[in-house]
């Protein structure tokens, strides 16, 4: 019985391995805040449709294994680190100086903040944001049934 000829074998592997790299996308954010979306009726949510020009603001109270050390209360995480209000700003530059320049003016921002989250911290948010001229701002809220 003759051998079987595996020498196409390794060129198939590495075809299927960079498939995979190639549709497969990584968690870019390590969440540090828990957070509940807000409810709203599905007939006037949106999906956005490109999320590379979406930047994304995270508020909510520390995950578990942080409320120790950070406290109970809502805190703003801009990428992977926490934040305060006035770091928005630098956050947004930084954010828009990352895009090219024909999708600056698309960028959008996304507000994802747990649904019992203070309104003041929301408010400076949007003051901060808008200093920072994104004038595009999303809030993130999961479907509900339309009644």
């Amino acid at each position: 019985m003759p051998e079987m000829n595996t020498s196409s074998l390794p060129d198939l592997i590495f075809s299927i391995l960079f498939f995979f790299m190639i549709v497969t996308t990584m968690r870019e954010v390590t969440l540090k805040v828990q957070f509940k979306l807000p409810e709203g009726k599905s007939s006037v949510l949106e999906k956005l449709e490109k999320k590379s020009l979406v930047s994304f603001i995270y508020i909510g109270a520390p995950t578990q294994d942080l409320q120790a050390k950070m406290g109970t209360d809502s805190r703003i995480q801009l990428n992977d680190k926490f934040a305060e209000v006035d770091e928005v700003q630098d956050y947004i530059q930084q954010e828009r100086m990352n895009m090219s320049e024909s999708d600056q003016p698309f960028m959008k921002v996304s507000i994802k903040a747990d649904s019992k989250t203070q309104m003041g911290i929301i408010t400076d948010v949007k003051q901060a944001l808008r200093k920072a001229y994104a004038l595009k701002i999303n809030y993130s809220a999961v479907g509900k049934m339309d009644d």
